[in-house]
């Protein structure tokens, strides 16, 4: 009769307090940057970010992310989700429609829209786009910042990761690491 609560306990030590004690340590100690979120600081160590999380981008002078379901008014954190709409749902469609629209509004110069602008992600916190989704900016960003699309191009090809270990994934761009090179490379127009 002790014996499976002997167990049960035992058990309960090792996988609820040793397992994950020892799995925060080891990984704070060999990827310290990883396991406390992958945080992105300022020139003065200021944290502004997690590469891991999408940044909701509006401004013309930006890269825009992909959109959010995350929250009400998306790019919430601690809503971390997709709409689960499925593809014949008027709210996705009506979505969806407003987005390309704007889309088209703000980089007048498209004629494909890229999927990714346009869909979100199953946490609705990508903070990818795929180069394709960059390169579509391009024009409106370089405009907005007064610089060269080539000098633009150049910088988003320098920004692209390919897919892990050349298989797994496709390659993409960090959106929050590709805007900070862009402000160190050409600052904001004052206006």
């Amino acid at each position: 009769m002790l014996a499976p609560i002997r167990i049960s306990v035992v058990l309960l030590l090792i996988c609820g307090l040793v397992y994950p004690v020892v799995v925060t340590l080891v990984g704070g100690a060999i990827l310290p940057y990883q396991a406390n979120g992958s945080i992105v600081t300022d020139s003065s160590g200021n944290p502004i970010g997690s590469e891991l999380i999408a940044q909701s981008f509006t401004q013309d002078y930006y890269f825009h992310p992909r959109p959010s379901a995350a929250g009400s008014n998306g790019y919430d954190p601690t809503s971390s989700g997709g709409s689960n709409l499925g593809p014949t749902n008027q709210a996705l469609i009506d979505r969806v429609t407003k987005d390309a629209s704007a889309l088209k509004e703000e980089n007048p110069n498209l004629t494909v829209l890229p999927a990714d602008l346009l869909t979100t992600s199953g946490s609705g916190l990508d903070p990818d786009i795929s180069p394709e989704g960059a390169m579509a900016q391009v024009p409106r960003v370089a405009k907005a910042r007064g610089i060269s699309e080539q000098q633009l191009t150049d910088l988003v090809n320098s920004h692209v990761t390919p897919p892990d270990l050349g298989i797994f994934g496709v390659a993409r761009i960090n959106v929050l690491k590709l805007n900070l090179a862009l402000d160190a490379a050409a600052p904001v127009p004052q206006s």
